[in-house]
């Protein structure tokens, strides 16, 4: 049996984990119900090598602290045990150190990450009063690993699956307003403690008070906790990048960040996925049936969205990266063709081979489509040539310029190519890609300033053959042959 009261009757089980790819595997001993992604990142979190035990692991930077809490008379600061209350935090996975202090270094600025949907309970909602709780333990516990250190890093993570668990969209004013509270609770009770250890060890910095959330409906107690200052720490919150602590408390995104995917690494819907279709009561079948008809079950908030989040908690996380970049808007919706519409055909042969190209317009004569129909050409390069215009099409109605495309698709170089016969405005090309573009340049651009398109040796192979190859690079002379010229005399002898 465990020494450790709060490991009494915790069932255990044993696995082997490698902290990363090319590490030898470590024999891990973790709660029965924890999965594999858990013991990879304790085998990677533990130092050392050989046999990792949760419990011993823990115990590392537990024992520590209740040390030092003894000495320094902080540990009845709370009213609690406060090594039971770490270890409890940790089995219940609902929150640990990250990874620094797990190794023993580090503890310039410690830092504490606490699991949000761990604080929920199916039925009765998100427990204000355990998570306070939980991070006034937290702070107490870094002040005591680190005393001279002026800043902590209590934060929390997977703001997305407590979201989805009571059932409200990331990008929605409720979810913004619960961030905000949680945010709020977190901070509060950090100071306050922050402020009790001031009583005691004396104040680093003074330390504004935060103001409680415009629309909050939080406890009483929580509402009460910023009354006292000054603090023992100039900042008592902030948010991480993401960690292998989060990973052992098996979180699934990381910070304040929504949902990128409703699937797991192993294929599977995730629990913030599942709950999620809990709070609609869908069913994952019905969901499939859903998705297979086109409709959206698993919404993706935007950047929009999570920079909003950001603004939320922002307040109150007093470390933190920068805001979101919101995407720039998205193209104005598509701009319909008129049903008659001008435009012009033109027949033209380049090295031989026949094309016709006809275009669409606005009534503004701005070019709307093309189309572009082959002679000879097999029915798979037709077919391609007759995709790449729909596809040339649907971007000029879509606000992609012209001027885009010309650019692109001018000088592309592959067969047919040659001398263009039919059509005064463009001599030679590349590609029949290279005429369409050159012809729809002095047409709709006025562009007749386009370099002329240089024709390449047809002997063999001649990718990577032209003058511009086969031309020095001053001030040094190259021999006259390119490098693929030069190859083409290799080859290959069996014995």
């Amino acid at each position: 049996m465990s020494k450790i009261k709060p490991w009494h009757g915790v069932r255990t089980r044993k696995a082997e984990a490698r902290p990363d790819p090319d590490s030898d595997a470590r024999r891990v001993i973790l709660p029965a119900l924890w999965n594999d992604r858990a013991a990879e990142a304790l085998a990677a979190l533990a130092p050392g090598e050989g046999l990792v035990v949760l419990e011993d692991a823990a115990q590392g930077w537990i024992g520590p602290i209740a040390d030092r809490a003894l000495r320094t008379g902080l540990g009845n600061l709370l009213d609690s045990h406060l090594a039971d209350e770490l270890h409890t935090l940790l089995i219940t996975r609902r929150g640990a150190p990250q990874d620094s202090v797990w190794r023993g270094f580090g503890f310039k600025a410690p830092g504490f990450v606490l699991n949000l949907p761990a604080f929920h309970t199916a039925g009765e909602g998100f427990d204000f009063t355990a998570f306070a709780r939980a991070a006034a333990h937290a702070a107490l516990a870094m002040t005591l690993l680190s005393p001279a250190s002026p800043t902590l890093g209590i934060g929390f993570t997977d703001l997305a699956g407590v979201l989805a668990d009571l059932g409200l969209d990331y990008d929605s004013d409720a979810a913004r307003t619960m961030a905000a509270d949680i945010a709020y609770t977190m901070r509060a009770a950090a100071d306050h403690t922050s402020a009790l250890i001031a009583e005691r060890l004396g104040a680093i910095a003074e330390t504004d008070t935060v103001t409680l959330p415009a629309a909050s409906r939080l406890p009483a107690m929580v509402q009460a906790l910023p009354a006292l200052t000054p603090t023992r720490h100039a900042a008592t919150t902030g948010l991480s990048a993401p960690c292998l602590a989060e990973a052992l408390l098996g979180v699934e995104t990381s910070g304040f960040a929504p949902e990128f995917s409703p699937l797991s690494d192993t294929g599977t819907l995730t629990r913030t996925a599942r709950a999620t279709l809990a709070a609609r009561s869908m069913s994952a079948e019905a969901a499939l049936a859903a998705t297979l008809a086109g409709q959206s079950v698993f919404a993706q908030p935007d950047s929009a969205a999570h920079a909003a989040m950001f603004d939320a908690v922002a307040p109150y996380i007093q470390v933190m990266s920068a805001r979101p970049v919101v995407a720039a808007a998205a193209n104005p919706a598509r701009r319909s063709l008129p049903t008659r519409r001008n435009g012009y055909t033109q027949k033209a042969a380049v090295g031989g081979h026949k094309l016709f190209l006809r275009t669409g317009e606005y009534t503004d004569g701005s070019i709307g489509e093309i189309f572009i129909a082959l002679h000879k050409e097999g029915s798979a390069f037709r077919g391609l040539m007759d995709n790449f215009a729909v596809a040339v099409s649907l971007g000029l109605q879509n606000g992609v310029k012209l001027e885009e495309f010309v650019e692109a698709f001018t000088f592309t170089r592959f067969g047919p190519a040659g001398v263009v016969e039919g059509d005064p405005a463009v001599s030679r090309a590349t590609s029949l890609l290279d005429y369409v573009f050159r012809n729809l340049a002095v047409n709709y651009l006025g562009k007749t300033d386009l370099p002329e398109a240089e024709i390449e040796d047809e002997q063999g192979d001649t990718l990577g053959d032209g003058a511009r190859d086969r031309a020095p690079l001053l001030p040094l002379d190259l021999p006259d042959q390119s490098p693929r010229q030069r190859r083409s005399g290799l080859r290959l002898v069996a014995k």
